[in-house]
């Protein structure tokens, strides 16, 4: 039941970003609010579920990544850069800049998740310089880069005003990340 209730929570995320309402939900879900709230108490410990929802399918498909033999180190690290389930793809993640007065907690949980977990992300890059396919780079500049551009792609218009999708701003920016501006010859 929780599951099913935070699948239509992201749906009418989708439709209406925050600003979407319990009643919507209940007509997205065809249930009544009632039962809605048997499972949260509120629109705001839903919206906070939601946002560990989405980080946990982020970080199971980041495993899926790590998990494919098939993949070079180099292969896996960008596949953990710009991995994005399939069910959130055509999110608008440039909308979760509107919680941060009406869902501050909400949006604070968002700025914890994108700054923790980087073990896994920083171990590849280790492991690559080790390799010798990746040439040493600051981790600590690298991950606040990262974290830095995701932001600014939720907080800032560009990308919006640009109709840029939210999933090609992220494959340009691994590739950024990952290949330079210089032209190899």
């Amino acid at each position: 039941m929780k599951e099913r209730i935070l699948e239509g929570g992201m749906a009418v995320y989708r439709k209406k970003g925050p600003k979407f309402t319990m009643d919507d939900l209940a007509n997205e879900l065809g249930m009544s609010k009632k039962t809605i709230y048997t499972v949260f108490r509120d629109k705001k410990s839903l919206l906070y579920d939601m946002v560990d929802y989405t980080f946990d399918a982020i970080k199971q498909s980041e495993a899926e990544v790590l998990a494919d033999t098939n993949k070079s180190t180099i292969e896996k690290l960008r596949g953990i850069l710009g991995v994005m389930p399939e069910r959130f793809r055509d999110f608008d993640f440039t909308q979760v800049y509107e919680m941060k007065d009406k869902y501050p907690e909400c949006y604070d949980r968002i700025q914890q998740r994108l700054e923790s977990g980087w073990e896994t992300t920083l171990g590849l890059l280790r492991q690559g310089v080790e390799e010798g396919s990746l040439r040493p780079v600051d981790e600590t500049v690298f991950q606040v880069m990262y974290e830095a551009a995701i932001e600014r792609f939720i907080h800032g218009t560009e990308i919006k005003k640009k109709r840029m999708p939210y999933m090609d701003a992220l494959n340009a920016l691994v590739d950024i990340m990952m290949d330079g501006a210089v032209v190899r010859k």
